[in-house]
């Protein structure tokens, strides 16, 4: 198997190049639309690096817990500003929605975004009260999943997870090593091991995996494994391919938000 090939999502999507521009408008226009109405505490310090920073979406009224939403980009591309408008959703039921950047490979490692992760949860945490519930998408799906191992996050702050969602998430690093990505990713065997998920033990908290149905079988396959691994929930949602499967993030009453908000 070419393994470059398998990784690759751009090349297997309709209108692939579309999807960054409009996710960008789409995120630039509710920024502003919460901003007008007083909803958005832009550029939240997790961290003393440029990019550890976050944004807190709150709802009308006292938020009913935090959601914390994690981008993807395969670890070495994007931050929090093309997905503003994923906040929606939670934010809608009533919660409080963090949305951090992070640095990215190669300046950093991915056990060091873990933990740049992990730091901007705890600090989101420390400013909204109530059950924490965690989705992340692609690199994003696999740095929620290391939130759950233990010693990642405070033992006070893992008390209050209640709903962990890595949406088509990549749970063992293993074959990213012989992928050209890895001349930035730069995971060696030591990393692949502590960092992928489907090595730690089985969480404790609600979790329920997701990926859809036309994603390249390599993601499908991560899902599954991962899902086997620790016993959890799978959702394969048939029709969905790897950029449009956060959209129902957006949708107050989806099945993704219906999902999530389960105890």
């Amino acid at each position: 198997m070419d393994l470059n090939d398998a990784y690759a999502n751009a090349p297997y999507i309709e209108g692939a190049a579309d999807y960054p521009l409009n996710w960008e408008k789409a995120a630039n226009a509710y920024r502003q639309q919460l901003s007008l109405a007083g909803r958005i505490r832009p550029g939240l310090m997790y961290g003393h690096g440029t990019r550890e920073s976050l944004d807190l979406f709150v709802p009308e009224g006292a938020p009913k817990g935090l959601f914390v939403f994690v981008h993807g980009g395969y670890w070495k591309s994007f931050d929090r500003s093309s997905w503003s408008h994923l906040a929606e959703g939670m934010r809608a039921n009533g919660w409080a929605v963090a949305m951090p950047s992070y640095d990215l490979c190669p300046r950093v490692r991915i056990a060091d975004i873990t933990r740049q992760v992990a730091q901007a949860i705890t600090v989101s945490a420390r400013e909204i009260s109530g059950p924490v519930r965690l989705a992340g998408h692609s690199a994003g799906g696999h740095l929620v999943a290391r939130m759950c191992a233990p010693g990642v996050l405070p033992d006070d702050v893992r008390a209050r997870l209640a709903h962990v969602m890595p949406i088509s998430p990549l749970g063992d690093l293993h074959p990213l090593m012989q992928t050209l990505m890895n001349q930035e990713l730069k995971i060696d065997a030591d990393e692949a091991q502590s960092e992928s998920p489907i090595f730690q033990p089985a969480p404790e908290t609600r979790v329920t995996i997701w990926v859809g149905g036309d994603e390249r079988p390599v993601f499908v396959e991560q899902a599954q494994t991962l899902a086997q691994t620790w016993g959890c929930g799978l959702q394969v949602e048939a029709g969905k391919h790897h950029f449009d499967v956060i959209d129902e993030l957006e949708q107050p009453n989806s099945a993704m938000v219906q999902r999530l908000l389960l105890d």
